[in-house]
Formats: C-alpha cells, sequence, structure tokens
C-alpha cells in the first residue's frame, strides 16, 4: 500500500506532511528525529563516486567544506544554466540537487509510515512562474515520486489553518521563507477556499536578511583592523553560519554578539536588534509594499481582513510581525506553526487527491469536502506586432490573479501574403515591452497560405497547476491548427528527466 504525502520543498528547510485516518494532519520526522530538515546536500566523494548527505549534518558542513555544500537551490529552480559540480567531477542541475533533498525526504516518511511513499503534493512560492513549476515537478519525478499537484504554499497554510480551526471569513497569508515571499488574500467560506489575489517575490526571504546581516559584521570587523570576510569562500560560509545564529538570537534578546576568528585574530562584533531592523528596513518594506498592493487589487481594506497567518521561519523576527499586526490593526493569529502549515496543508491537499481518485470525499471541513479556487500568479501573453507591423509588443491573453482552471483567447492576423508560418511565443509577465517579460518557449505552426490580415486565433488553457497549453485556430475554416505544450526553454526535456531518474537511483542518499 503507498500513501500520499505533502511536501513543503522549501529554500532553507523542507517538511513532510501526512493526513492520518483521524482527519489530523501531521509532520512526520526525519530519520534524526527533526520535523524539518534543512535543504542543504553535502557531496561526499567515496572511491571516485558521490554519497549525498541531506541535512542537519550537511548545514553544519558548510562553513568547514563550502565547496561541497549546496544551498539555497531553490533559488535556481527553472534556470537551466545553473548547475552544481561535486568533486568527483559529476555535474547537478537544480531539478537534481532538488531531487536529491526529496527523495531523503520520501526514504524518511516510509521509515516513519513503514510503509512505501509514491504519491504527493509538492508546494511552490505562489509567485513560481511556469518555468518553476515545471522544474518542480521534474523534480519529483527524478526522486521517483508522482507528483499529485503543484500547490501553492500561501493556499496550503490556509488549507492547514481552516481545516484545523474550521474558521471562516477573509484571510490574509503573508508568507516569509528563507528564500521567497508571497503574500495571497482569499476567503474561506462553507468549505470553499477562494483565493481573490496573490503577489509576491521570489528573490526575497530570510537569505536577504542574512546577507545584510553579513555585509553588517564583515564591515565592522574591518574597522577593527581584521580582513574583507566576504572575500574568502570558506570565511563567508562560516560568517553565513553566525550570521544566521546571531539573527535568531535578536527575535528573543535586544542584543548579542558575534565572535570571528579571522588573520589570526579574534574579533568581537556587538549586534543590537535596533541596528539589524535599520539595515534591512527596507526588504521589510518590501514586504509591506506587496502586501498592500495586494489587498488593493483585491479591493479589500485591512478591516476587512478577518485572519492574518504568518508563515515561514522568517516571520519570527518581531519587526515581522510588528509591522503586519500594526498594518492589520489587529493580531496575527497564533495557532498557525510557521515552520510546518505549509507541510500540513500539502498533505491535507494529497489526502484530498487520493480520495478524489478513490471516487470517494474527504469530509474534513465541517463535515465536508474544501474545495479550492485558486489563481494565476503571472500574466500570460504572447508576442505580437504592432500595426506598424515591424515593432513587437507583448499580448496579455490570461491576466495575473485570474481564477483557475482558466481559459482565454486573442485573435491575430497574419502579416503578409501566403504566410506559411505562424511563431507562438508564450510569455509570462504584464509588461507592454518583450524585455520586460519572461518568454516561457515558442512553437512554430504551419498555416494555409491566405492573403494578408488571415485571422488566426490563440487560446491559452492554464490548469491547476499552473501550466500552460496552447491551441492555434484557423478562423477561415475554423479548424484548429494544433494543440501543445511549449517546448519549455528552462526546462529539462522528458529524456534527460528519465535519465537524471536513472542517475539519482544509483546515489546512496544519507
Amino acid at each position: 500500500m503507498s500513501r500520499a504525502v505533502g511536501i513543503d520543498l522549501g529554500t532553507t528547510y523542507s517538511a513532510i506532511g501526512i493526513l492520518r485516518d483521524t482527519g489530523e494532519a501531521e509532520v512526520l520526522p526525519n530519520r534524526d528525529g527533526e520535523d524539518i530538515t534543512p535543504s542543504v546536500v553535502l557531496f561526499q566523494e567515496f572511491e571516485g563516486k558521490d554519497e549525498p548527505l541531506v541535512g542537519t549534518m550537511a548545514k553544519h558542513s558548510a562553513a568547514s567544506a563550502p565547496d561541497d555544500v549546496v544551498q539555497f537551490v531553490k533559488r535556481n529552480m527553472g534556470d537551466s544554466d545553473w548547475r552544481f559540480t561535486s568533486t568527483s567531477g559529476s555535474s547537478y542541475s537544480a531539478e537534481e540537487i532538488s531531487a536529491i533533498i526529496l527523495k531523503r525526504l520520501k526514504e524518511d516518511a516510509e521509515l516513519a509510515l513503514g510503509e512505501p511513499v509514491s504519491d504527493a503534493v509538492v508546494t511552490v512560492p505562489a509567485y513560481f512562474d511556469d518555468a518553476r513549476r515545471t522544474a518542480t515537478k521534474h523534480a519529483g519525478a527524478i526522486a521517483g515520486l508522482n507528483v499529485l499537484r503543484v500547490l501553492n504554499e500561501p493556499t496550503a497554510a490556509a488549507l492547514s489553518f481552516g481545516v484545523d480551526t474550521s474558521a471562516e471569513g477573509t484571510v490574509l497569508v503573508y508568507d516569509l521563507g528563507g528564500g521567497t515571499f508571497d503574500v495571497t488574500v482569499m476567503r474561506i467560506h462553507g468549505g470553499e477556499f477562494d483565493v481573490i489575489a496573490t503577489d509576491g517575490d521570489r528573490m526575497l526571504g530570510g537569505f536577504d536578511f542574512d546577507n545584510r546581516l553579513m555585509e553588517f559584521i564583515a564591515e565592522k570587523v574591518q574597522e577593527q583592523g581584521g580582513p574583507d570576510l566576504l572575500e574568502d569562500i570558506q570565511a563567508s560560509a562560516e560568517l553565513r553560519e553566525k550570521a544566521e545564529m546571531a539573527k535568531r538570537s535578536l527575535t528573543t534578546v535586544a542584543t548579542t554578539t558575534v565572535h570571528v576568528s579571522a588573520g589570526g585574530k579574534p574579533f568581537r562584533i556587538r549586534v543590537p536588534r535596533t541596528e539589524f531592523e535599520r539595515i534591512t528596513a527596507d526588504l521589510l518594506r518590501r514586504t509591506k509594499n506587496l502586501t498592500e498592493a495586494v489587498l488593493d487589487e483585491a479591493g479589500i481594506g485591512w478591516p476587512r481582513i478577518d485572519h492574518v497567518l504568518l508563515v515561514g521561519g522568517s516571520t519570527r523576527m518581531p519587526m515581522v510581525r510588528e509591522m503586519v499586526e500594526s498594518s492589520a490593526g489587529k493580531p496575527a493569529d497564533r495557532s498557525v506553526h510557521p515552520d510546518e502549515a505549509v507541510a500540513l496543508g500539502a498533505a491535507i491537499q494529497a489526502a484530498m487527491e487520493e480520495s478524489t481518485a478513490a471516487g470517494s470525499t474527504l469530509d474534513i471541513f465541517n463535515g465536508q469536502a474544501p474545495v479550492i479556487e485558486d489563481v494565476t500568479s503571472q500574466a500570460l501573453g504572447v508576442i505580437t506586432v504592432k500595426d506598424d507591423l515591424r515593432t513587437l509588443t507583448n499580448t496579455t491573453i490570461i491576466p495575473r490573479n485570474t481564477k483557475i482552471p482558466a481559459k482565454h483567447s486573442t485573435d491575430v492576423t497574419t502579416i503578409r501574403d501566403n504566410q506559411t508560418a505562424i511563431d507562438v511565443e508564450v510569455t509570462q509577465g504584464d509588461d507592454e515591452n518583450p524585455d520586460f517579460v519572461v518568454s516561457v518557449g515558442k512553437k512554430t505552426l504551419t498555416i494555409p497560405p491566405y492573403p494578408k490580415g488571415a485571422d488566426i486565433r490563440i487560446t491559452y488553457a492554464y490548469d491547476i497547476d499552473q501550466t500552460v497549453f496552447v491551441e492555434v485556430t484557423d478562423l477561415t475554416t475554423n479548424q484548429s491548427l494544433g494543440t501543445f505544450e511549449v517546448d519549455r526553454l528552462s526546462n529539462l526535456s522528458d529524456e534527460q528527466v528519465k535519465a537524471a531518474a536513472i542517475k539519482l537511483a544509483s546515489l546512496p542518499v544519507q
């Protein structure tokens, strides 16, 4: 028998959960007895072969063996140019590194449950684009998982909150994790989880707050006559560890002290919480601005927010809670576990997917099955030409924050006589300038040789995983010219995914 699990694949920490037969979701402990696993991989070489080590021991090795440790790989998901080369000479994509972490989580879950695990719902930041969502699904496949769905992290957290508390009303989820930030507004009513608006920044998280603290400490060391710690890879890795520890200390104390040895000399740096808050004020302000933008887009002011959820380990910083509660005019809900809520929500969604596949209903929300109605986090468009028939422009087909699944169309015309092909370049982003949107992929389709100005319809279908399918219709004959998934520019091919799965199957992940 196999169980469906929910996985929070985080930038800094990951967790795996399951819905028990009692209807309660719980996070499963890893083999080290921890509820969350650092998303860190140490590549150990034995007899010319890699033996990856995942988790706390790998994280502790970051300072002593920085060249052999991979951290924060989630930030590189969907980047086809990113690679990590181990000491043995083996090269790994971001999907493969993430798959190693997922394989460790899968094996730990199997140990905890005493049964195989094959099906999973994996969460992603709400603001992840198509390439990053696809990369996440590929990572799951490489790890030997059947990814039932990719679920937005704020939606997962709200699902966990709603099922656990039976609360209803309008909810704002402020999700500041180790590497990404999302904010989502949704309504919970009668078992429906209706997402209204979402926004985020995939390059804003605790990692960036750590960077500011590292720069501050390094500057103080130099002021005391020490070397630049940021110029040396090992010193920088040690500094990151100390900066993270200092940040954690400042959640409970007003001042902490960082001890650093460099150039044969000891240095002691005093870090007041007020100074940490000063040097990171602009980062916090970015989250505030995004939050207010989402509220504006949702057409909802703070007074109409019934519940405020703080999700992600970085929301433990006192300045975060103070800013959010001050803006909201009410305290944030303290029943939500910032590290576990996403995995718990994913576990609930996994059980729902499993139940649906079995033809049954999971009655866990006030005696009924929850229904999730999500929205697009990115606008989808196509590159067309303006009236001068030369200037390229980005034409939006599915606007951001459209309910999904969605299906929208736009009509275009051929630009010259006897044109026999049409290039469909799928984009993500709102800007009309093609330079400021992301090209997801492109496809060239053959069309009949009509006179210039023949009408062509381009239809996008956006599924619940927020991946796009395209259909092109010849409006002269009302015949479909083809339905296809775009050839994604930033993702692995099916053959590469299969090869990576075979490669990972031979690695003894610890």
